[in-house]
């Protein structure tokens, strides 16, 4: 990978973040396959259930990421398609929307176009399960310390990418972030960058689930962690 390219900093920002695979592995054990991982990246969730014998389909609108994903998975298929625009033509046992995919997705419209075409390619009675982060939670209060930086070495460069800023603005959490690149040399490249988190109730998740004709919600919860906010993994079926 291109050192400072956008699989780098997925990797930097996300990769380490494994509080959820115990639940992706329980859930890909119980309903088996195939599996069509939503918001894929360069593989942190469909990489660790393809290690576990699953097949799995990654679908991601970042060719980069996706190319990253197959050097590291190369059982994985990819497409690269929007997840409010998608054709497979095939059907799935799973499909599964990790991270915080539903709250970057566009607000209410882009969520509905993205159910819709869940429920188009999920087998009778297929499962759907899809992560929403506690984002509130981000929004640090008064004293709080900041939190250490995201940090990934790889071929001499050493990359770090620390949230310097959280506020609430027009009904999302925005996070600002600083990233660095250190070259093996020394040399340091800087820039900021804004990640906009859509304020998604639970309740409001799951009255979407149920327009678009989802039926037996439940629950899942993921604890939060020294580095990460808490989550909440909304499950349903076709």
């Amino acid at each position: 990978m291109t050192p400072g390219s956008a699989a780098v900093w997925h990797d930097v920002e996300h990769g380490g973040y494994d509080a959820d695979l115990p639940l992706w592995r329980e859930l890909a054990d119980a309903e088996g396959g195939p599996i069509l991982d939503l918001g894929a990246g360069t593989g942190r969730v469909a990489a660790d259930l393809a290690a576990g014998g699953h097949e799995v389909i990654a679908l991601d609108r970042e060719p980069d990421l996706l190319e990253a994903l197959s050097d590291r998975a190369p059982t994985v298929r990819t497409v690269a398609a929007d997840a409010r625009d998608f054709d497979l033509g095939a059907r799935f046992a799973l499909v599964i929307a990790p991270m915080q995919l539903v709250q970057i997705i566009g607000g209410p419209a882009g969520r509905a176009a993205m159910l819709e075409r869940v429920h188009a390619h999920l087998t009778q009675d297929g499962l759907f399960a899809a992560a929403l982060a506690r984002a509130l939670d981000a929004v640090p209060e008064g004293g709080a310390s900041p939190p250490l930086p995201d940090m990934l070495e790889r071929d001499g460069w050493v990359f770090s990418s620390t949230p310097v800023a959280v506020e609430e603005r027009n009904g999302s959490v925005v996070i600002r972030r600083r990233r660095q690149a250190v070259s093996p040399t020394g040399d340091l490249a800087a820039e900021q960058v804004e990640i906009a988190l859509d304020v998604v109730g639970i309740e409001e998740l799951e009255h979407e689930l149920r327009t678009a004709g989802f039926t037996q919600i439940e629950r899942r919860e993921i604890g939060e962690t020294e580095d990460h906010i808490g989550s909440v993994v909304v499950l349903c079926r076709r």
